[in-house]
């Protein structure tokens, strides 16, 4: 049965199915995503971004300075993340709409794996998404993403929540401006500092509803498993002025290594951002302009910021932060200006690296920073380790644990992939292989800026870090037909 809620756009998601019992010494899990986050925070050493509360988690916490995503795209990023499995599709497919497998799950579900949020109600958890925590805000397919019979994620959620407001729509919130504009051919400013309150813009409502089902969860007598997921600082850049008036004496420093790269790489011309009205300015030849979109970008950072904020002071009031994993995940990173870039979608560090922030109640060491290589494959298994959810015996990712105990223990490799390419990123070395057969290989001990291809000079690393790939996919490299 799915029950609709029209006001905000409520939905039971799930098949009626038998629970197992509420398991003894079970945590319950508060997961907060944040779309096209870099990892340009206070607490990560950008000290021009104002990020309380995502710093004070920090603090008490452990951080991930070199965490991964394995896609720079929404959807693929957030699928790995979901499902504890790379997606073959996806590493053909990177920026289709749904998941992969969604069709797939609903005719053959005894041969598909769980996601994440189905493995934890397998195992007695209440599970609640608030926003953008699939590909579309709401976990709905559709013309505007509002289709209660195309489901991003079948038998992961109790309610898959999306307050749409004024802007009527889940897509249209996605891409929203103040009061309800939507993105459409007449309006598409890429900026906006609207003098209003924080529900003048989409995420107001989303962290509104985020603290009611949180206030109603904590009161339950089930574990839960919440996820609520935060559009800013996606395009366009727009939050309420006051956000954007606390960086009017703030000094940003102006785009690394703003050259267009040489050579084949996966270098793209800023599409997304480009479709944008930019009052006829590009960022790659108006430094000023440059700067002022990143003043917007850190406003939005700041307003993201406030929620999370306001979802860690309602988790307290509740008391259930004496039991509750928390953690903050950006789904990929941002071109502010690096390689002649504004956006993701390509296979460089600034839109492959992102924060992961992972709190356990009485965690060793709080507030160590670990600079181990981690990736978003690897949230999955730690979430359930540290709940004490049995652990899938099909999910790819490494527990995140050990480091939890002992932020000086060193990680592993990661993998990412768009549908022309596949890369790795080790300690030392970022190596990318296109389907046409271009290599890429970058020494980040000399050059962590990623513009001296070194590929050519070192065939058997080149080799060595290629059947890496492949072993960490667990088959060879399939480019798209």
């Amino acid at each position: 049965m799915i029950v609709f809620c029209v006001i905000t756009g409520c939905h039971s998601g799930k098949n009626n199915k038998t629970q197992e019992p509420k398991t003894t010494g079970v945590k319950n899990v508060l997961l907060i995503c944040i779309d096209d986050l870099r990892p340009e925070l206070n607490s990560f050493g950008a000290s021009h971004i104002i990020s309380p509360n995502i710093d004070h988690l920090a603090s008490i916490g452990r951080a991930f300075s070199n965490h991964y995503v394995n896609s720079p795209s929404c959807g693929p990023s957030r699928y790995t993340m979901l499902t504890g499995q790379y997606g073959a599709e996806y590493r053909r497919h990177s920026n289709q709409p749904l998941f992969s497998r969604a069709e797939d799950r609903d005719k053959h579900p005894d041969q598909i794996s769980p996601s994440m949020p189905e493995w934890f109600s397998n195992h007695g958890f209440t599970t609640v998404s608030v926003g953008k925590v699939s590909h579309h805000p709401g976990g709905r397919g559709g013309e505007h993403w509002d289709n209660d019979t195309i489901i991003e994620m079948p038998n992961a959620w109790d309610k898959y929540i999306m307050p749409v407001g004024e802007w009527e729509t889940p897509e249209g919130a996605m891409h929203g401006l103040a009061n309800g504009k939507v993105r459409s051919p007449n309006q598409r400013d890429v900026i906006e500092a609207f003098d209003g309150s924080d529900t003048s813009y989409p995420d107001g409502l989303i962290a509104e509803e985020g603290l009611k089902q949180l206030e109603a969860l904590a009161s339950g007598d089930k574990p839960f498993f919440l996820a609520i997921g935060l559009i800013k600082p996606h395009l366009p850049f727009g939050a309420p002025k006051k956000y954007l008036d606390m960086y009017d004496n703030v000094t940003i420093p102006p785009p690394a290594h703003p050259e267009k790269p040489k050579g084949k790489t996966t270098w793209h011309p800023s599409n997304e951002f480009m479709g944008y009205d930019r009052g006829g300015k590009d960022p790659r030849e108006d430094a000023a302009f440059a700067l002022e979109l990143k003043k917007y970008y850190a406003a939005c950072v700041t307003y993201a910021d406030k929620h999370v904020g306001d979802i860690l002071k309602k988790l307290k009031e509740t008391g259930a932060d004496k039991n509750t994993i928390v953690v903050i995940w950006g789904d990929h990173g941002w071109h502010l200006g690096e390689h002649a870039i504004w956006g993701k979608h390509c296979l460089f560090e600034e839109a492959l690296r992102s924060p992961l922030i992972v709190y356990d109640p009485g965690m060793d060491n709080p507030g160590e920073f670990s600079n181990a290589i981690v990736e978003s494959l690897d949230i999955f298994p730690t979430l359930c380790e540290l709940s004490k959810v049995p652990m899938p015996d099909f999910a790819q990712g490494s527990s995140l644990v050990p480091m939890m105990k002992n932020p000086k223990l060193e990680g592993h490799s990661a993998v990412a992939y768009t549908s022309g390419a596949t890369t790795i990123r080790t300690d030392t070395y970022r190596f990318t292989q296109h389907c046409s057969g271009d290599l890429e290989l970058y020494d980040h001990d000399e050059n962590p800026s990623e513009t001296v291809n070194i590929a050519s000079e070192n065939p058997e690393l080149v080799i060595k870090l290629r059947k890496q790939i492949e072993e960490k996919l667990k088959d060879p490299f399939n480019c798209n037909p």
